[in-house]
Order: C-alpha cells, then sequence, then structure tokens
C-alpha cells in the first residue's frame, strides 16, 4: 500500500470542492437572470450537501467496520499471548519441580 500523505478521503473531498466551486463559478458567468441563477445555486447547494452527506455517511461505516476488524485483531493476539504465558508458567513450574526433587 502506497503511503503518498493523502487519505482517500481527503482527495475525495478536495475533488467534490474543487467541482462545487467551478460550477459556481459557471453559474455566476452564465447569462441569464439573477432568479435562475439563484435557482441553479440553490440546487448545486442541495445537491453539494447531499453528497457530502452520502460521503460522511460512507465514511462513518468504513470507521466503523475498521474498528471492529481492529478489535478482533486485538482480541485474537491477546488470546495468543494469553495462552503463551500459560504455557510459560507451566513450563517454569514443571522446571521448578524438577530441580527441587533433582
Amino acid at each position: 500500500m502506497r503511503d503518498d500523505g493523502y487519505s482517500s478521503g481527503s482527495v475525495l473531498l478536495s475533488f467534490l470542492l474543487g467541482g462545487v466551486v467551478g460550477a459556481g463559478l459557471a453559474l455566476l458567468f452564465a447569462p441569464q437572470s439573477g432568479r435562475e441563477t439563484r435557482q441553479k445555486i440553490m440546487d448545486l447547494t442541495e445537491e453539494a450537501k447531499k453528497k457530502s452527506t452520502e460521503s460522511a455517511h460512507q465514511a462513518k461505516e468504513k470507521i466503523s467496520s475498521m474498528v471492529e476488524e481492529g478489535k478482533g485483531f486485538y482480541d485474537e493476539k491477546k488470546s495468543i499471548l494469553k495462552s503463551a504465558v500459560e504455557a510459560g508458567k507451566e513450563a517454569y513450574e514443571k522446571e521448578k519441580e524438577k530441580y527441587a526433587k533433582g
């Protein structure tokens, strides 16, 4: 996995913001009435709000999934470590008994 300093979320957000700014500028410089321009800007704002809400929801789901995956990984490693510690204790006790008898 390549780590170039930019997360996929920040790239997506930059792309969306660039699109919104570009569309807004296109609307402002288009030859039409003020009422039509205001309506288009409101429609564009609603669409941007909807897309950003969807993106935030998807990011939240992805983060929740990653957290759950991390918890599972942690629990698995904790169990393995606990088993290793128990095995070490048992081996220590056996060796201790062996030297105590001998």
